[in-house]
């Protein structure tokens, strides 16, 4: 199979199909006569046993450690409730300061800032961990990112259609005929197109965290 046709089948993009390549998850074979990898069954059941435990959250090392058969299926799930109760713990101790917070009455130039952030100092040195919202910002930029570039393109190119209409309108004697004129302005439309489902695409990776996933485990 194609890395388009396991795309389809196991709902994993292909940028990600290729980052657990990277990381020694997936081995696909390669197609003698062209050399494109070639997946087979085992590559999809692979890739449906890596989507399940990352959609679990399970780092990438116990998935690599359960395919080498240095870890049980169970081993495994132990540690990772551990990781998950932790985590639970930490979200608990966030909802117990908003709560507090819910009760503070005053506008936030009364707010005792300072005091809170000794008393989240303290529960970080007893092992809590408090969410950084720092991610969602930084995938805030990378949409704005996005959308800058591709419109920036498809200004550019709308312009560039918009410019040869004019001059074609305005000097028609000295102006290409119509077909070349037509077929030369199928060249920026179809860069408009493609930069348009580009941005659809990277929409979609950055919804999914894909982009993150290097930076993860």
């Amino acid at each position: 199979m194609k890395i388009n046709q396991v795309e389809l089948l196991v709902g994993i993009t292909k940028k990600n199909i290729r980052f657990y390549e990277e990381q020694g998850l997936l081995s696909p074979g390669r197609n003698r006569e062209n050399g494109y990898r070639d997946y087979n069954e085992e590559d999809v059941k692979k890739l449906e046993q890596i989507k399940l435990f990352r959609k679990l959250g399970l780092p990438l090392e116990e998935i690599r450690m359960m395919q080498a058969g240095r870890s049980t299926v169970a081993d495994s799930m132990k540690r990772h409730l551990v990781t998950l109760k932790r985590e639970q713990e930490n979200v608990e101790h966030s909802m117990k300061l908003c709560e507090m917070l819910r009760e503070t009455e005053g506008l936030l130039c009364d707010l005792d800032t300072r005091g809170l952030m000794v008393k989240m100092e303290e529960l970080e040195k007893g092992g809590a961990y408090f969410r950084d919202i720092e991610k969602k910002d930084v995938r805030q930029k990378r949409y704005i990112g996005a959308f800058i570039a591709s419109a920036a393109m498809v200004t550019f190119m709308a312009g560039l259609i918009v410019l040869m209409v004019w001059d074609f309108k305005t000097h028609p004697q000295d102006a290409l005929p119509l077909p070349v004129l037509l077929l030369i302005i199928a060249v920026p439309s179809a860069v408009i197109v493609g930069v348009v489902m580009s941005l659809a695409q990277r929409i979609g990776e950055i919804k999914k965290g894909e982009v993150d996933d290097a930076r993860k485990f």
